[in-house]
């Protein structure tokens, strides 16, 4: 870069620095929540820092870190109004209050606004944090999140762990042994967890080991058995995980650099793992991070059929009690789950190989 150019990028960058504190001082005067401000002020460094961050991987999580509060913005937006569209209402029932007392509900949750304003209110709301009160329950959303959110963690966390590891084995077993027995027995049974349908995956391992072999307590909150839930979230992740790894592995085994590895002598341990399975994992990492968001915030049919309790089993309640304060909640709380795991995952790309670079 040449002298002219860095002296206009200079007078770029103090023009985009002007009008941004100028933006944020009217924002400061105007917005009335202390955390609009603050989410003002951090939407114009990260757009500072999109158009003059020197550092490509710097702008790019600028960028990035943009376009999920967009994202998690325009999904809140859909479902509010997609829920709104629906005739009826949390409190259109077959025993319906009377209409005084449902007035005097529909005014409490301000459901007696017009929608655009519901919308807003819903968002100054969401701005200090509050995800409002359950019209089913009368609990705060947010209370409700974190106490069913801890159980799908904690199920989710062993799911996507064991799915992680297990796939990387046996896809590295299956591509080390291609066209032998090891292979075909272990893409059979992964594409047979794929092939079979989540539901009824969790409903064979619920009837056979805790019904008929009684080997597994049902779920409850006595008595958490965390065993076959975690193994019904994690056989399907693990299948795709083994095939993904499979077809890398192949594909970077026939690599020049890991024909010449072999030919020096290198030992055939260090050659998967410290250079076949390294570059591999790029396609892994990819499915990984979504994965994750999905598995850890829970699989509503796989918590429904064994109770669990968790974030999923709340979001089918919610549906079914048409609780929109609640469906709201787990829907937000989903996407911004989403987008930060496809951000990290995204990330991990540059540790794994430092030759990508972000544009």
């Amino acid at each position: 870069m040449d002298l002219t150019q860095r002296d206009l990028r200079r007078k770029q960058l103090l023009v985009t620095c002007i009008l941004g504190a100028v933006l944020f001082g009217a924002g400061w005067l105007f917005l009335p929540v202390l955390s609009e401000k603050i989410l003002l002020g951090a939407v114009i460094l990260l757009l500072t820092g999109t158009l003059f961050f020197s550092n490509d991987t710097g702008r790019y999580i600028c960028k990035r870190v943009l376009l999920a509060i967009l994202t998690v913005l325009i999904i809140a937006a859909i479902t509010f109004f997609s829920m709104n569209a629906i005739p009826g209402g949390p409190f259109s029932k077959e025993k319906a209050p009377s209409a005084a007392v449902q007035a005097v509900l529909e005014e409490r949750f301000h459901l007696n606004e017009p929608v655009g304003k519901q919308f807003l209110l819903y968002l100054e709301g969401l701005m200090q944090g509050n995800f409002g009160i359950s019209t089913k329950t009368g609990r705060e959303i947010s209370t409700t999140i974190f106490d069913s959110f801890a159980i799908s963690a904690k199920l989710g966390g062993y799911a996507a762990l064991l799915a992680v590891v297990l796939g990387l084995v046996f896809g590295s077993i299956a591509a080390l042994n291609r066209g032998k027995a090891a292979d075909r027995i272990i893409i059979f049974f992964t594409t047979l967890f794929v092939a079979v349908p989540s539901f009824i995956m969790a409903t064979l391992l619920l009837l056979v080991f805790c019904l008929q072999l009684n080997w597994f307590p049902i779920f409850s909150t006595s008595n958490q058995s965390y065993v076959l839930p975690v193994i019904a979230l994690m056989l399907s992740p693990m299948s795709y995980i083994t095939r993904l790894t499979k077809t890398s592995m192949l594909d970077v085994l026939g690599q020049d650099y890991i024909r010449t590895a072999r030919a020096k002598g290198v030992k055939q341990v260090l050659v998967i793992f410290k250079h076949a399975l390294k570059n591999a994992l790029i396609p892994v990492i990819t499915y990984v991070g979504p994965m994750t968001a999905y598995i850890l915030t829970g699989s509503m049919v796989v918590e429904s059929v064994f109770t669990t309790g968790g974030l999923g089993t709340k979001f089918v309640q919610g549906i079914s009690n048409r609780d929109y304060p609640m469906i709201m909640g787990t829907t937000i709380f989903l996407a911004t789950l989403m987008v930060t795991m496809t951000l990290i995952s995204d990330l991990i790309y540059k540790i794994v190989d430092p030759r990508i670079s972000f544009d």
